[in-house]
């Protein structure tokens, strides 16, 4: 806005320094005439010449002459003389005096080329007016326009937000739903049936849709306690012998991937040593594993899924225990 109060102001300053040279009067015409001797200055009705005798030069006052001896009011010797002759002859022609009456002004002439001139001086300025004032219009319409542009691209950007929020929104919202529809496989261990001291690692799917186990890994680790684990279980290679054999699970159906007994816990033992620190709990077993399966009514070419788990052997004197345990990275369910 302030730019074009500026422009107003500059135009309004052209204007006025257009109009004050257009309002200057025009340069007269020095007319000089050149009196000689011979020629009149002035027509002879401006010219008047006065006669009179050297008598008339001189107030009554001083004409008076006293006839008597005794009181005179000038002396002689103060009172004027006339002259009543020129070298003995009489003057009959005096020389007249000439009074100048100043002519009257002469009319100043405005030629048409001045006149012109000035009226295009004038024509200049509106012209210029006009032209300041159609800037000054322009400059507003295109603030105005780019004020319009300026709430029209805020109102686009804030239509653009929402538009993400809702598809966010709705991205989450297809996302629940699906994670509510795909499958769950979790492993748990469970004591075998008819067998004292033996347990069952089992996969059960939890979900809604059928799904593919394609992978189950286990291992055995020794620590003192939970945070002597490592922190994140590394999985050794399986055998091509040994591979798993994929597993498909429909919802609410189980699979047993891997038994666990107090024959197993001795054997993984290297030595007698060993197995006592097991017994007295100086030293704890650990049962880790991770299962990967497919969502068969996702798309192909999906990431697979994971689920870990990790599991305490108790060892007891007459009776043993396999029991959920293990840090949050040991539980993951992808």
């Amino acid at each position: 806005m302030w730019y074009i109060d500026a422009m107003v102001v500059k135009g309004l300053a052209t204007l006025a320094v257009l109009l004050a040279l257009a309002s200057a009067p025009p340069p007269l015409s020095a007319q000089t005439t050149s009196h000689s001797s011979s020629a009149q200055p002035y027509p002879p009705a401006a010219q008047a010449t006065i006669h009179s005798s050297p008598a008339q030069q001189y107030p009554p006052a001083a004409q008076a002459t006293s006839h008597t001896g005794s009181a005179q009011p000038y002396p002689p010797a103060q009172m004027p003389q006339s002259r009543s002759d020129c070298n003995g002859v009489p003057c009959e022609e005096q020389q007249p005096r000439v009074i100048v009456v100043p002519p009257a002004p002469t009319p100043i002439q405005w030629p048409w080329h001045e006149r012109i001139l000035w009226a295009a001086y004038v024509v200049l300025a509106l012209v210029g007016y006009a032209g300041v004032m159609l800037a000054v219009s322009t400059l507003k319409k295109i603030e105005r326009n780019t004020a319009a542009a300026a709430d029209t691209a805020n109102v686009a950007v804030a239509a653009a937000n929402a538009a993400t929020d809702t598809a966010q929104a709705a991205l989450l919202h297809a996302q629940s739903i699906i994670n509510a529809e795909r499958p769950w496989i979790l492993v748990t261990a469970e004591p075998t049936r008819g067998v004292e001291s033996s347990f069952e690692i089992t996969a059960t799917n939890r979900g809604r849709s059928p799904a593919t186990i394609t992978s189950a890994l286990d291992q055995v680790l020794f620590a003192a306690d939970e945070a002597h684990l490592p922190v994140r279980p590394e999985f050794r290679e399986v055998e091509s012998s040994a591979r798993f054999v994929p597993i498909t699970l429909l919802p609410g159906e189980s699979a047993t991937l891997k038994t666990f007994s107090r024959e197993d816990a001795r054997g993984f033992c290297e030595s007698d040593e060993k197995f006592k620190s097991i017994e007295s709990w100086d030293e704890r077993l650990f049962l880790v594993g991770k299962v990967l399966y497919n969502d068969l009514v996702a798309p192909a070419g999906k990431e697979a899924h994971e689920t870990s788990w990790c599991c305490w052997y108790i060892h007891g004197k007459q009776r043993s225990a396999l029991v959920p345990a293990g840090p949050p990275e040991y539980k993951a369910h992808t």
